[in-house]
């Protein structure tokens, strides 16, 4: 037997797609999702979204590339729009809702082009922005800690600190720090200037991403709410820019997603 699944990304934050129906008879998901994303012996991705279309857009369920269970991912969800709207062909001006397990996210596609997407995203407001100083192998970080429907843990600082060597030892660690049972994503920002934040990502489940959608918006709260950086800003990471706003009722995520093809996987039990 085989299974189907759709390869898209954002940013080079990449997923794989399947049908829920599809996996109903699989009996431990997560091991399928280890299996698929694995780089060198399965597909690769950063993690599998189970998707069941909706008339307003999909439900969606996400596992991270070890196979744990995430809540959302902005760029995922952004990746499930791209696939409806080569599917159902829609254009700009189209408004899909996607269902994740931290709740309705609507997206508007801008323009498309191909397998390409640009849309803008309603994230739900940022929850529980605070600042906190956790210790890192006996040194103090001082951290913004935050829920953008997922765990965020946001660390500002100057430019040098924003490194990959740094992403490795204090991003890991932060990842799965006791602070964070079921651990977390980190970002390591700088604000560049007021319209423009800097950041690399460790995302829980995952290791370094290219691109985060909800680390861009959770690096962007932080920045505006400690670090004086505006409202509206560029999220700089290292797959490409995303445009978030920040307001007290709402995260605007916008940016592109692609469709890059379908593959028949042949591991299926």
């Amino acid at each position: 037997m085989a299974l189907r699944v759709v390869k898209a990304h954002a940013y080079g934050n990449d997923f794989l797609l399947a049908a829920m129906g599809d996996v109903a008879a699989v009996a431990d998901l997560p091991a399928l999702a280890r299996t698929l994303c694995a780089r060198h012996t399965g597909i690769g991705a950063d993690g599998l979204m189970l998707v069941s279309p909706t008339p307003r857009g999909a439900a969606t369920r996400l596992l991270n590339a070890d196979g744990s269970r995430s809540e959302i991912s902005g760029n995922g969800i952004r990746c499930v729009v791209a696939w409806l709207a080569r599917h159902r062909n829609l254009g700009a001006g189209t408004t899909v809702v996607i269902d994740t397990e931290a709740g309705e996210r609507p997206v508007e596609i801008f323009s498309r082009v191909g397998a390409r997407i640009l849309c803008r995203a309603a994230m739900g407001p940022a929850r529980d922005v605070r600042e906190e100083t956790l210790d890192v192998a006996g040194v103090p970080v001082r951290c913004v800690v935050l829920n953008m429907g997922n765990p965020q843990c946001v660390v500002l600082g100057d430019a040098a600190s924003v490194s990959v060597p740094r992403l490795h030892s204090v991003g890991a660690a932060l990842a799965i720090h006791p602070r964070f049972p079921e651990g977390t994503n980190v970002e390591l920002a700088t604000v560049e200037a007021p319209y423009r934040v800097r950041i690399l990502i460790w995302e829980r489940g995952v290791g370094p991403t290219e691109a985060s959608g909800t680390g861009a918006c959770a690096s962007a709260v932080a920045a505006a709410t400690f670090a004086g950086a505006s409202g509206t800003m560029d999220v700089v990471a290292p797959g490409g820019t995303q445009r978030v706003e920040v307001t007290t009722e709402q995260v605007w995520l916008t940016g592109w997603a692609e469709v890059i093809g379908h593959i028949e996987w042949w591991g299926m039990p």
